[in-house]
């Protein structure tokens, strides 16, 4: 790969590397195992009537080098400011970000050179072949001519490419050319990739095979992959996340600790008369406990949920309040969410596309009448 004037040692060296046996933690960790730490980071807008607008505000982020990291967040949230900054392709208003282990202020060349970026849209020519349009980026990062030939055919390969090289971008289907644009980005060998919303208008079998290839790409390289999302499930593939909303961080970890966190199950009931079903079960339930009516049924937050529907049940049943369904689902993401903000997730994002069936959380559903 040509060298570039002032470059140094931390030189992009991810496909040369052995893939890391893990995610490394965060804590802990001298500042030259962190892709990326910011602190204070903020970015303003003059507002309206001499206002001033905070897209992002005094975000403080450690994400380890071979880590797999999520920023999640409703549209809107401060997401695409956050990793615009973090390319140094917007300034920050006031604060401090270390990427790739140069200075986003004072070294915003060495930052683009040394990470990649996927944008939200599409950014190859249509009109161009796979091949032609990965010749043209890689020339344009200063690689002689035979290298980048061999560059784009290397990552063709590493994107399952190879026998569409020669097809117009046009006819590659929609995860096909989502895994070229993430090709695309490998051609002058980043150790961190920036992927923004990278499955945002892919059908559901397209997003599980983008994210197959991303996990091969970690897995082969021991790349450093920061995904920008508002999917509940896309998290989950996350060795570790971060909920930003309305530009600040409100909480960071790995997914499991997250849910932890929030403790209790959620139950609902399905009965036979759930306005009478509410009074009986809100004299169950502990004080600290609200339990609400809506279309989907009766329902509450506990701690050990599925042990709460035979007594319940039982409760409603003698009463003569017939039990057609019951269930207890564990902590989502998005209950996480909630208990952060206040709001649901899936409530903040209109329109989103409902996650597969294979990442719902799966609940422990029961039957009145020896279905329990």
């Amino acid at each position: 790969m040509q060298r570039h004037a002032g470059d140094d040692d931390l030189a992009p060296t991810a496909l040369r590397t052995a893939a890391p046996a893990g995610p490394p933690s965060p804590q802990d960790l001298p500042d030259s195992a962190y892709a990326i730490s910011t602190r204070g980071l903020v970015k303003s807008y003059p507002g309206p009537e001499g206002t001033t607008t905070h897209a992002v505000s005094g975000l403080d982020l450690d994400v380890a080098r071979g880590e797999t990291f999520a920023f999640l967040g409703p549209n809107g949230a401060g997401k695409s400011t956050t990793i615009s900054m973090l390319c140094a392709l917007a300034r920050p208003t006031s604060g401090h970000a270390t990427v790739a282990g140069a200075d986003v202020l004072t070294q915003p060349q060495t930052v683009r050179r040394r990470v990649g970026m996927l944008f939200q849209h599409s950014a190859v020519d249509p009109d161009l072949t796979a091949e032609q349009n990965l010749h043209i980026h890689a020339r344009l990062y200063g690689l002689a001519r035979r290298e980048a030939r061999r560059r784009a055919a290397e990552v063709l390969d590493t994107a399952g490419l190879t026998d569409r090289r020669r097809s117009p971008v046009r006819t590659l289907s929609g995860g096909m050319r989502r895994r070229l644009e993430i090709a695309r980005q490998l051609l002058h060998a980043p150790g961190l990739l920036f992927l923004d919303e990278p499955t945002t208008g892919l059908d559901p079998h397209a997003r599980a095979q983008v994210w197959e290839h991303l996990r091969a790409l970690r897995e082969a390289h021991g790349s450093t992959l920061f995904v920008t999302t508002h999917y509940l499930e896309e998290a989950e593939n996350c060795d570790r996340l971060a909920i930003i909303d309305r530009g600040r961080l409100v909480a960071q970890g790995t997914p499991l600790a997250l849910k932890a966190g929030i403790g209790d199950d959620r139950v609902v009931l399905r009965t036979s008369d759930d306005e009478a079903a509410q009074r009986v079960v809100q004299g169950m339930a502990p004080p600290d406990r609200d339990v609400t009516v809506d279309a989907g049924g009766v329902s509450l937050r506990v701690p050990g949920g599925s042990t709460w529907i035979p007594r319940l049940c039982g409760a409603l049943e003698a009463r003569g309040i017939a039990v057609n369904a019951a269930s207890a689902t564990p902590p989502t993401l998005d209950d996480v969410f909630f208990h952060h903000t206040g709001r649901s997730l899936d409530a903040a994002q209109p329109g989103r596309a409902p996650a597969p069936p294979s990442a719902r959380p799966t609940a422990a559903a029961a039957k009145s009448g020896g279905g329990r």
